[in-house]
């Protein structure tokens, strides 16, 4: 028998929409922040001659440039305020997330409740500036060794560089917690979706052009599309998969003989836990020589010929890299789901409440089958990510007719984030029609009793 939120679910048309004035005010709210987005996306940062960028740019032919393009909504190729993204205040984030399950000051913060949480919060921020003018400052030099780019190299030139690149992520990580609290589903999540799906028509109307200029078959246009809409079912396919435990609670008798309790549900256990931060954080630590070499790797010493080579070996594209990137995301797979998931702590709730599972004695015993059940849940789930994440760019790195911007695109890890983050974005939806839904019905009861 279905449920009641359930049964709401299946009764949401347009005119329920219509009456939710407080979901319609988000949703405009969200759109108003994702439109301030993608102008600063045309917005270049001072002291750049574009057009010698811009060649410059196109001659690169993909690589570390094109995914963090991808990322920042074609930011990068303009080099605009917004080139950085929220990249860095994610991975402070994750940074951050690892930290408190190593070290005990920050596993007190996390415990003390709303003010600790706060603290944590404060501490990704302060790591956020320093990963962004790390960064930046990398940037900037990469900018100055590019023939003509800047049109005044200097100090000044990567100072204001710095500056404006940190002030875009931290204006941007704003405008994120501003969504989440004010708008409609993860207000960075919606950041980095906006500019992957805004870089999507651009994509598709190369590829058509391509096709008609000869440069790319039609056989192999039709294997993108068979791939990208292939890896969008097996992703929406494999997200919505859950695992489903049974918990019972048992009868309680309470004062005046009524019997409450005896009820049964399910804990619903997601096969892919970790959802999009291990692919995330692997490819951020693949790209971090990447990041580093415009410091190091300028003159002719030893030690700037040396990351040279390593650069080139472990390329974007090359065996290494698909083998490490693979390995990093099953790594931080089973890394990152214990911080996302505690069996422990979720046994121990079970026992405050009566709850059990049948044949599982609580509290040890229902944490070590938890645990139990999870780790074969991960495995499942990291293999599938890295495979989604790694075959195809392996199949762009065998065929260089597809063009970057296309190959990042149709990149597991971007259909993993356009999806995820689209289920997510409805399912809220979903949940603020209910509640307005379940409102409705309140209000409808209480005038009925009045009447009454």
């Amino acid at each position: 028998m279905a449920s009641a939120s359930e049964q709401l679910a299946s009764n949401m048309n347009l005119g329920v929409f219509a009456k939710a004035k407080e979901l319609q005010q988000r949703l405009l709210f969200t759109l108003f922040i994702l439109v301030i987005y993608r102008i600063g996306t045309f917005v270049p940062i001072p002291g750049m001659d574009m057009q010698a960028f811009q060649s410059a740019f196109d001659a690169g032919g993909g690589g570390l440039l094109t995914r963090l393009n991808m990322f920042a909504g074609g930011a990068v190729e303009r080099m605009a305020i917004f080139a950085l993204n929220v990249m860095p205040y994610i991975s402070a984030s994750i940074i951050m997330t690892l930290m408190k399950g190593s070290l005990p000051a920050l596993k007190e913060l996390d415990k003390d409740g709303e003010q600790g949480r706060k603290q944590i919060n404060q501490y990704t921020r302060y790591l956020t500036v320093f990963l962004a003018a790390f960064q930046a400052f990398g940037i900037a030099r990469a900018l100055q060794a590019t023939p003509g780019a800047v049109i005044d190299p200097g100090l000044f030139f990567q100072a204001s560089t710095v500056i404006t690149l940190v002030g875009g992520t931290m204006f941007l990580m704003w405008l994120g917690e501003q969504v989440t609290a004010r708008g409609v589903g993860n207000g960075v999540s919606l950041i980095i979706f906006a500019g992957i799906v805004a870089e999507l028509p651009k994509a598709i109307f190369q590829t058509f052009g391509l096709n008609q200029q000869g440069s790319i078959s039609e056989l192999l246009l039709a294997f993108v599309i068979v791939l990208f809409v292939g890896l969008s079912m097996l992703i929406v396919f494999v997200e919505r998969a859950q695992r489903r435990l049974l918990v019972q609670y048992p009868k309680r008798q309470m004062a005046g003989g009524k019997t409450f309790g005896g009820e049964s549900s399910f804990m619903p256990l997601k096969l892919n836990t970790a959802g999009v931060i291990p692919p995330i954080f692997a490819s951020s630590l693949l790209l971090l020589p990447a990041t580093i070499a415009p410091i190091v790797a300028t003159g002719d010493g030893a030690v700037a010929q040396a990351t040279r080579n390593m650069l080139a070996y472990i390329g974007y594209g090359s065996p290494l890299y698909l083998t490490l990137y693979g390995l990093l995301i099953i790594f931080f797979c089973y890394f990152y789901v214990p911080y996302v998931f505690k069996p422990d702590d979720v046994a121990d709730n079970l026992r405050k409440n009566g709850g059990f599972m049948p044949g599982i004695r609580p509290g040890e015993r229902t944490a070590e089958y938890l645990s139990y059940v999870l780790s074969r849940l991960t495995f499942i789930g990291a293999v599938y990510v890295a495979f989604v994440c790694v075959l195809p760019e392996y199949i762009i790195s065998q065929n260089k007719a597809i063009p970057p911007s296309v190959a990042m695109l149709i990149g597991g890890m971007s259909l993993l984030i356009i999806v995820s983050v689209t289920l997510d974005t409805v399912a809220q939806i979903q949940s603020h029609l209910i509640a307005h839904q379940y409102e409705g019905l309140i209000k409808k009861s209480r005038m009925r009793r009045r009447k009454k």
